[in-house]
């Protein structure tokens, strides 16, 4: 059940090229449940910029009380909140949204975590929870260069670790998708989140033969499904919004133009 809580900073530190990693704490971690939820922040406390930015769940630490989010720091609202500093406090409201479902994925079965930019912390968490559930994890993790890479070691972990960038800077070079065909073996599960470009070649290429979920990304306004900004169109011709039925999708769900 989603409610508000304005929650401590324990650390707020920049782990890549603009990419930041925020570890909050308060009993509003004890209701985030599902891997693939989002919140929901007021990143201040003037009315301008007057919406809260919605930031997915890195990691959830039911023991200390704590959740983890990875933003990337380039527009008015997320540079604002980069300069929060450790002991202030964050409004939060969550957790919102559908996360992934897990129920279905057998302990036998190999399952691929597929990550573009910011659209990787999700994958942490998922692959936290695969690797207990017994599964072997791959994850696939994609950026546009070195500079921007993070969260590989923790990954490793977890799973087995390929990384790529676009501009073949570190690691693989090419996009996930080549990286998958290249370096992956056979798996059973997909599970991706990041641009919607990444999204419909995952779709495309494995939608007919594998299992799997896709999180999506969309520009949001309330995060509670009352405004319907974030709709996006399912293959069964209805519509659905991604803060409320989403951000998570079943693979061969939504119409990905």
């Amino acid at each position: 059940m989603r409610r508000n809580q304005k929650m401590e900073i324990v650390s707020h530190t920049e782990i890549a090229k603009k990419i930041f990693e925020l570890v909050l704490t308060g009993d509003l971690a004890l209701t985030m449940l599902q891997a693939g939820q989002f919140v929901n922040v007021k990143v201040a406390e003037v009315n301008e910029p007057i919406l809260r930015r919605p930031i997915s769940i890195c990691n959830i630490d039911h023991k200390l009380n704590q959740v983890t989010l990875i933003y990337r720091a380039e527009g008015i609202g997320t540079k604002l909140l980069s300069s929060k500093q450790k002991g202030e406090f964050v409004d939060i409201l969550g957790p919102l949204g559908t996360g992934f479902d897990l129920s279905e994925v057998n302990t036998d079965e190999t399952v691929v975590l597929v990550g573009g930019g910011i659209g990787v912390p999700p994958m942490y968490e998922m692959a936290q929870r695969l690797y207990k559930n017994g599964n072997k994890v791959i994850a696939v993790l994609g950026f546009r260069s070195k500079d921007e890479v993070f969260y590989e070691e923790s990954f490793k972990k977890y799973a087995d670790v390929h990384v790529t960038t676009m501009d073949g800077s570190y690691g693989f070079t090419g996009n996930v998708l080549e990286a998958i065909q290249f370096e992956v073996s056979d798996f059973d599960w997909i599970f991706g989140c990041g641009p919607k470009v990444m999204l419909k070649a995952i779709e495309e290429n494995y939608g007919q033969n594998k299992k799997g979920y896709l999180s999506f990304e969309e520009r949001m306004a309330c995060g509670i499904g009352a405004c319907y900004a974030c709709v996006c169109e399912l293959n069964s011709g209805k519509l659905a919004r991604v803060c409320k039925e989403g951000p998570v999708f079943k693979l061969g769900t939504v119409n990905i133009k």
